[in-house]
């Protein structure tokens, strides 16, 4: 079984399991021992998973790791659970610190049996880092994580190939965090370079009145515009390597301007929470904007967000549906597809999952030519 069929698998147990985990020993046996047991660890086998790891010296008395991994007859893989529901940011590691010092362990692992923190010694030989090099969540993960993730399997597992990449993805994840801090909440400081290259003289408090409100939007115009351009681009190609370079991102935008949709949003009354339209409903509309152009002009496709989905609607008129995007919740997420009036929704991973349902949004697309 491929790698990605088994996360898919635990996937599925974890969705349908974790409001009934409550416990650290229960989350041990139901998420993390199948967790090593897709890597390929015999967990019934001490020789390779040892549970409640005693190291022999160098610490205190009764301290122990939850499980130990031997690769090769060595100690390679430290690992401390936490129950499912723990926030990893607020777990005291001290424990794992130390071991990861008087063992000959290269990885240590920090996990709540559905998030999976992967720590090594970077900064300072022989120190476990303070910031993980790999995060994996199986609840929100792409494809290129779990590649990261088979490298831990028994069979590729490679101390020095690890290692060689995982100071690059330590800080590439973390700058890539921080970009994408700035693009959901510019901060003042962000706001202040960009605009300063727009606007010449003092950069007074009307000055930044006036244009840092315009930074967030403009973000999400630009990004949208690459999106459409990586859609319309690979679309113009034959189907079958349009599906595949749109997926990898190894598409090249075409260099037309397109204009960002605009977006309807029901008024709010007093008290209510304000609609916002997230950067991947904004991705699936042009998904799907893109997959029905060849059966509609895309200037009939609009965007109408509301709290339980974002709408997407032919002519503006919510009488003519197209899809509509359930992507608020953390666990799970739909597309909702039309054959008449009726929704029928489709569970997707991820937005590229919009591609597999193309022939049915142009189905419906072709109700309303």
């Amino acid at each position: 079984m491929e790698m990605q069929d088994k996360v898919r698998n635990l996937v599925g147990r974890i969705e349908k399991h974790r409001g009934s985990i409550l416990t650290e020993e229960a989350c041990k046996t139901a998420f993390v021992m199948p967790f090593l047991n897709m890597l390929g660890y015999d967990v019934f086998n001490p020789d390779v998973v040892v549970p409640e790891f005693v190291a022999d010296v160098g610490i205190k008395k009764g301290e122990k790791v939850d499980y130990a991994i031997r690769v090769g007859g060595k100690i390679s893989i430290l690992i401390e659970c936490k129950c499912s529901s723990a926030n990893l940011k607020e777990v005291h590691m001290s424990q794992l610190y130390r071991y990861f010092h008087v063992t000959e362990a290269k990885f240590a692992i920090l996990t709540n049996g559905i998030e999976y923190w992967f720590y090594t010694d970077i900064d300072e030989p022989n120190k476990m880092d303070q910031i993980p090099f790999f995060k994996f969540n199986f609840l929100s993960h792409r494809s290129a994580d779990i590649l990261e993730l088979q490298k831990f399997s028994s069979d590729q597992f490679n101390v020095d190939n690890i290692v060689s990449t995982a100071n690059n993805l330590k800080y590439s994840s973390a700058l890539k965090n921080e970009f994408s801090k700035e693009i959901t909440s510019p901060s003042d400081e962000f706001c202040k370079i960009l605009v300063s290259r727009i606007v010449s003289g003092s950069m007074t408090s009307k000055v930044k009145e006036k244009y840092y409100g315009l930074v967030k939007s403009a973000i999400n115009d630009a990004l949208a515009d690459i999106l459409s351009d990586r859609i319309s681009s690979a679309l113009d190609m034959t189907s079958g390597a349009a599906t595949s370079l749109a997926r990898s991102g190894f598409v090249e935008p075409v260099p037309q301007p397109v204009s960002a949709p605009t977006i309807e949003v029901p008024q709010k009354s007093e008290g209510e929470e304000e609609v916002v339209t997230t950067q991947e409903e904004l991705e699936g509309y042009y998904v799907v904007k893109a997959i029905v152009r060849n059966v509609i002009s895309g200037e009939r496709v609009s965007i109408r967000d509301a709290k339980s989905y974002c709408a997407i609607l032919v002519d503006n008129n919510n009488r003519k549906p197209l899809a509509r995007l359930h992507l608020n919740s953390k666990s799970v997420k739909y597309i909702g597809l039309f054959r008449g009036k009726d929704e029928e929704k489709f569970k997707i991973e991820n937005i590229d999952d919009i591609y597999k349902y193309d022939e049915m949004l142009r189905e419906t697309a072709r109700q309303y030519v």
